[in-house]
């Protein structure tokens, strides 16, 4: 195969076989905009089947970036809850309100003004680039990445760097059809170039791919450092219910409801024997004790719930999964 014919072949692969996926659907040049923009917000560190659902309804109850740009908080965390990163969804909001008082309603094309907008680093202002204003580039995500070391069967650090990564897209080519022509790189990664057993037999530049030459399909990654943190959940309990606070405390989960929370040492985790939950929140892994409280909990920020309230406020899945230990 020529360097010449690696695009025809790559979207001659996706208008074959590319999902059908809501955000893709044939639309306005203002809702493509909008729909590209909240997709991209909620692909980033969360999956494309998680995000169906959720994009759906989101657009549903708030269907375009004036919208948005007024939308409560209220209403906009509960489109969001569940996905989790609640950061994004007021990062989003933020840059729908700052696209219509300084760029006249509409997305700025140019990669400076993009990434100046709240929640918009460099994946998401070439993804839109790409995807809206079908500018020459290919967003670097997960799947790109993997695509790459195979095909060119990159291994070292040095070579498996952000920084050569994005040298090495040039591999790539250009395409007329940029927009698509990004999307098709992504789904080929997404659905034939998996982590563990790729789909080579399927896969449109499968004779230049020299990991398939070779048969090692490893994957090189750069080591990621979680930090372990130790927390103390402490349970208020009257009558069936149980007590909940906003938290202005910690960083994460800002402003939602979580149990009164404290962060502990190692060894007083190590010592407690009360029942333990882990969960991970973005590059931090989470060692929890719940520890049920016997005295009264005096808080003027507290709310009393029990699980038929869950309805009626924005409970993050974190919140969730400590009751759910709890009830048990």
């Amino acid at each position: 195969m020529k360097k010449l014919n690696i695009s025809n072949k790559i979207l001659y692969w996706y208008d074959n076989n590319n999902r059908q996926l809501p955000w893709r659907k044939i639309i306005s040049k203002n809702q493509r905009q909008y729909f590209t923009l909240v997709s991209e917000f909620m692909l980033q560190q969360t999956k494309v089947n998680t995000v169906i659902p959720y994009f759906e309804n989101f657009i549903k109850k708030i269907p375009n970036l004036q919208k948005l740009a007024k939308v409560n908080d209220q209403k906009l965390l509960k489109c969001w809850e569940g996905l989790g990163y609640y950061s994004r969804a007021r990062n989003l909001k933020r840059t729908a309100q700052i696209i219509i008082s300084d760029f006249k309603g509409s997305l700025p094309s140019n990669l400076k003004d993009l990434k100046t907008l709240p929640g918009i680093g460099d994946y998401t202002s070439k993804a839109i680039l790409s995807i809206v204003f079908n500018k020459p580039t290919v967003p670097l995500d997960g799947n790109v990445e993997r695509v790459l070391k195979r095909a060119l069967y990159l291994k070292k650090e040095k070579e498996i760097s952000k920084e050569n990564l994005n040298k090495k897209k040039s591999f790539f080519g250009k395409s007329t059809r940029s927009g698509d022509y990004a999307q098709a790189i992504m789904e080929i990664g997404a659905l034939i170039c998996k982590p563990k057993l790729p789909l080579c037999y399927k896969c449109p530049i499968q004779k230049i791919c020299i990991a398939y030459k070779k048969k090692d399909f490893e994957i090189s990654t750069t080591k990621k450092f979680n930090k372990i943190r130790y927390f103390q959940a402490d349970i208020f309990k009257k009558n069936s219910k149980y007590y909940l606070i906003k938290n202005n405390k910690f960083n994460f989960l800002k402003n939602l409801l979580i149990f009164p929370m404290k962060e502990i040492n190692k060894k007083k985790y190590k010592l407690s024997l009360n029942k333990r939950i882990n969960i991970k929140m973005s590059n931090m892994n989470m060692k929890i004790i719940v520890n049920e409280k016997n005295e009264k909990f005096k808080s003027i920020d507290s709310l009393l719930l029990d699980k038929n309230d869950f309805k009626k406020y924005i409970l993050p899945s974190f919140t969730k999964k400590i009751f759910t230990l709890v009830l048990k």
